[in-house]
C-alpha cells in the first residue's frame, strides 16, 4: 500500500522535457543537491558522497563557486540554478547575463566542471506569486541562452526553467486531457519551442505517473509529441508530518526506483526514464512555510548518514541489484556535548516557553508535533529538544545554553527512541561564508510561533 499523502503538503517530482536527441539512459541516478544548511558538509565531503553512492548526475539550486569547484573532475553531471530574484535584472539586458555565465559557467566548465544545464528561475509561475515573474522569465532564459552562445558553449549547456506542475492540467482529471494552464497557454508554447529550438530541458513539480502523463499529453497536443521526460525530482520526506517517516519514505523511493530500473515507464510513455532523487541531505534551514516536513527531504542526514536501507538500482528489499547507501567519509562532530532543560526548572515558569519560543525561531524543531521523530517527549523533553537545537546550531557556545539560568549541558545523550538529539557537524573553513549566509536567511521566528504552542501545550 502506498504512503498516505502529506496532509497539506505534496511530493516533489520535477520532469524535464528535452528534445529527443537529448534524451539518455544511464546505469547511474540524479540526485538534487540542496544547500540550506546551518552546517553543511565540506564540498569535497559531499561530492565523494555522491561518487560512493553512484549518483552520475546533480542538480544544484545556485551556482555557489566551493561547491562548483568541488565538482571539478568528478565526471558528475550537473546543473546549475539562477534564483528568481535575479530574474528581471538578466532580462533587462546583455551585460548581466554575460557576466553571470562568464563566472557562474564559463569558468568552471573550463576548469573541468560538467555542466549541462542552466536553471533560469524556479517555480516563476506558480499562481501565488501574483504574475510577479511572468514579463521577465523567458527574457531572461533568451539572455542566457544569448550569452551562453557567445560564449561558444550553446551546445554543451542548455538552458531550461524549472516550472510547478500547475503550469499544465487536465480539465477531466484524466491524463490524456492534459493542457497547459489557459491564462499561460501563449507563454507556455512560447517557451516550449524555445526548449525545443535549444535542445533544453523543462523542468515541473508534483507527483509521478498521472502527472507525468498529463505532461505528455499536453505536449502532445500542442505539437511536441516527441520531446524525452526526465524525472528531475522526486521523493519523500522523513519527518516533520504524521505521514513523514522514513519508512513511508523508504517504501516510496524505493518503489520508484525499482519502476524506473524496470525500464516500463508510464503508460503514455512506455520506455526507459532517467531520473534525480530528491533529495540528497536534509537542510535545517529551509523554509517551513509549505509544511514542517520541507527540512527533511534527504536520504541522507545532515551528517551525511543514510536513513534506511535503498538499492538506487532498484531491488525492492534494498538489498537487490546495486549497492545500498554508503555514509559521507571523515565527518567531524563538535564534543558530545547537549543543552537540557534543568531538572530544577519549572515548566510553569514563564522564561520556559520564552526561550522555547526564542530558540525554535532561531533553530529547528520540526521534528517535534505530531507522530513526527520527536513527538513522544513529555513537556520537558520538548524543551529540551528545543534548547538543544539551538546550542548546536551555536557551534556548542555556552552562552547558547542559558536561557536565564534554565538551562544546563550534559555529556548523556538525551536522545529517547526514535528522536534524535543531534550533535552539530564540526565548522570548516570552506563552510563558514555558505553558513553564515544560510543563518541570515533563517531567522523564522514570526512563522514558528504558531508551531511553538504545539511543541510546548502546556504554556
Amino acid at each position: 500500500m502506498a504512503p498516505a499523502p502529506l496532509a497539506g503538503g505534496r511530493l516533489v517530482l520535477v520532469v524535464v522535457v528535452a528534445a529527443a536527441c537529448m534524451a539518455r539512459w544511464s546505469e547511474g541516478i540524479g540526485v538534487n543537491w540542496g544547500t540550506q544548511l546551518s552546517h553543511p558538509l565540506p564540498a569535497s565531503t559531499v561530492v565523494q558522497l555522491l561518487k560512493d553512492n553512484g549518483f552520475d548526475r546533480v542538480k544544484l539550486f545556485d551556482a555557489e563557486d566551493g561547491i562548483l569547484a568541488a565538482l571539478k573532475g568528478s565526471g558528475i553531471q550537473v546543473m546549475v540554478g539562477i534564483p528568481n530574484d535575479m530574474l528581471a535584472d538578466l532580462a533587462a539586458g546583455a551585460k548581466a547575463a554575460d557576466d553571470w555565465v562568464a563566472t557562474n559557467v564559463s569558468n568552471h566548465v573550463n576548469n573541468g566542471v560538467d555542466i549541462r544545464y542552466v536553471a533560469v528561475g524556479n517555480e516563476p509561475f506558480l499562481e501565488t506569486f501574483n504574475g510577479t515573474y511572468l514579463n521577465t522569465t523567458f527574457p531572461a532564459m533568451q539572455s542566457v541562452q544569448a550569452a551562453l552562445k557567445k560564449a561558444g558553449l550553446a551546445d554543451k549547456v542548455k538552458v531550461t526553467v524549472p516550472l510547478n506542475a500547475d503550469v499544465y492540467q487536465s480539465p477531466t482529471g484524466k491524463p490524456s486531457d492534459g493542457d497547459f494552464r489557459a491564462d499561460i497557454h501563449g507563454l507556455m508554447l512560447t517557451i516550449v519551442q524555445f526548449l525545443a529550438d535549444t535542445g533544453a530541458p523543462f523542468v515541473a513539480n508534483n507527483t509521478f505517473d498521472a502527472n507525468h502523463d498529463t505532461l505528455v499529453a499536453a505536449l502532445r497536443r500542442n505539437g511536441y509529441p516527441n520531446v524525452s521526460i526526465i524525472v528531475g525530482e522526486v521523493g519523500w520526506p522523513t519527518d516533520g508530518d504524521a505521514n513523514a517517516n522514513p519508512q513511508y519514505a523508504r517504501q516510496f523511493n524505493q518503489g520508484f526506483l525499482t519502476h524506473i530500473a524496470s525500464g516500463q515507464g508510464t503508460p503514455l510513455r512506455p520506455g526507459p526514464v532517467d531520473a534525480y532523487l530528491f533529495s540528497l541531505i536534509d537542510e535545517d534551514q529551509k523554509s517551513i512555510e509549505p509544511g514542517n516536513f520541507e527540512r527533511h527531504w534527504g536520504v541522507f542526514y545532515y551528517d551525511g548518514q543514510p536513513k534506511y536501507p535503498l538499492s538506487l538500482r532498484g531491488g525492492g528489499n534494498g538489498n537487490g541489484n546495486g549497492s545500498t547507501l554508503m555514509p559521507a567519509k571523515g565527518v567531524t562532530y563538535l564534543q558530545r556535548r547537549w543543552c537540557v532543560m534543568k531538572p530544577s526548572a519549572s515548566l510553569a515558569d514563564q522564561k520556559v516557553g520564552d526561550g522555547v519560543s526564542y530558540a525554535c525561531g532561531l533553530a529547528d524543531c520540526t521534528s517535534l508535533g505530531y507522530k513526527t521523530s520527536c513527538g513522544g517527549l513529555d513537556a520537558k523533553g520538548n524543551v529540551s529538544y528545543a534548547f538543544n537545537s539551538y546550542y548546536q546550531v551555536n557551534d556548542q557556545d555556552d552562552r547558547a545554553c542559558d536561557f536565564k539560568g534554565i538551562a544546563t549541558t550534559t555529556t548523556v545523550d538525551p536522545s529517547a527512541g526514535s528522536c534524535r538529539f543531534i550533535i552539530e557537524i564540526a565548522p570548516t573553513a570552506n563552510g563558514v561564508a555558505m553558513a553564515a549566509t544560510v543563518r541570515v536567511a533563517g531567522v523564522m521566528a514570526a512563522i514558528l510561533a504558531a508551531f511553538i504552542h504545539l511543541v510546548v501545550p502546556v504554556f
